[in-house]
């Protein structure tokens, strides 16, 4: 499947090798999000010992000269932040959280920016770091190993770990810095914060009074053209994609997947449930991302 396919999927065409059914968040234009819900059938060649398959990964990891790393919410768990969709996910349990992250409500809603510059305020009062699972992806860079590491997550743990940004592509932004959406002067996010926490509810953009925002792509929003361009030519070269802590079910980044394995690439898929594209991967490990990526990545065990 071309990411051409994948760009459509997004824009609600029909791709010609789909995957899944696709239920567009919203008409964000042809590289907006589109979440896919994860099927809930089992890999029929997914080997039953977990043992046997971290054998099989690590041989293909250790055979690898352009690995390709995709990662989601499933490699932050273990760093306390709660994912999405998980059965303890924050939209899971709170439904209505989801607004906060759809650009059309955060954009016409004092009230949803509100609740959503408290919720940053009450996450930033915790210490979120790295964890083992984000030093094992550090040591594939310092083997020379990796090609492009592209994350779906906003929290910069990547990089906290020690990860050279220029390898990184954070594809749905970061919560490290804010943006104003009328004159797109960035800052840190903790400068925002430091005016929440002094009593501004919903502080504007100091220079030109626009609405500020964390500089993550929101449901609605259009994807970055150039991490995208970039995310499908990493695709093509690699010789592993590393699919890890994702359902695979965002799009068009899910699309990296299927772009690699055309394109003659290995795929392993490192999850704590099924995947859409389990059917793909020559690997699939289901546990405890933190304990079986290090044992995947370094040889340990």
């Amino acid at each position: 499947m071309s990411f051409r396919d994948f760009c459509r999927c997004a824009s609600g065409e029909p791709s010609k090798k789909g995957v899944g059914s696709r239920r567009g968040l919203e008409a964000g234009g042809p590289q907006a999000m589109v979440y896919v819900g994860a099927s809930a059938r089992q890999n029929p060649f997914m080997s039953a010992d977990l043992e046997e398959s971290i054998a099989r990964a690590r041989a293909l990891i250790e055979g690898a000269r352009r690995i390709v790393v995709l990662t989601g919410a499933g490699i932050s768990t273990d760093s306390g932040i709660a994912d999405f969709r998980g059965p303890q996910g924050l939209w899971t349990k709170n439904p209505e959280a989801e607004k906060m992250a759809n650009i059309r409500y955060y954009m016409t809603d004092p009230e949803v920016r509100k609740r959503s510059w408290q919720i940053k305020l009450a996450g930033a009062e915790q210490e979120r770091r790295p964890n083992a699972g984000h030093y094992a992806l550090l040591e594939l860079e310092k083997r020379d190993q990796l090609h492009t590491l592209i994350t779906q997550n906003v929290d910069g743990l990547h990089v906290e770990a020690g990860m050279n940004p220029d390898r990184v592509i954070e594809i749905h932004g970061t919560l490290r810095e804010v943006v104003c959406m009328q004159c797109d002067q960035r800052a840190p996010m903790e400068s925002a914060l430091e005016r929440v926490r002094a009593g501004e509810s919903d502080p504007p953009c100091r220079s030109c009074g626009g609405i500020l925002k964390s500089a993550t792509i929101s449901f609605g929003q259009g994807l970055v053209a150039e991490d995208l361009a970039n995310s499908e030519v990493a695709a093509k070269e690699c010789d592993l994609m590393f699919a890890i802590g994702t359902t695979l079910g965002v799009y068009p980044i899910a699309g990296v997947v299927p772009i690699a394995h055309e394109c003659g690439g290995s795929v392993i898929i490192l999850n704590a449930e099924a995947t859409e594209m389990d059917r793909l991967a020559d690997v699939n490990l289901r546990g405890s991302i933190s304990e079986v990526l290090p044992r995947v990545v370094g040889g340990e065990g």
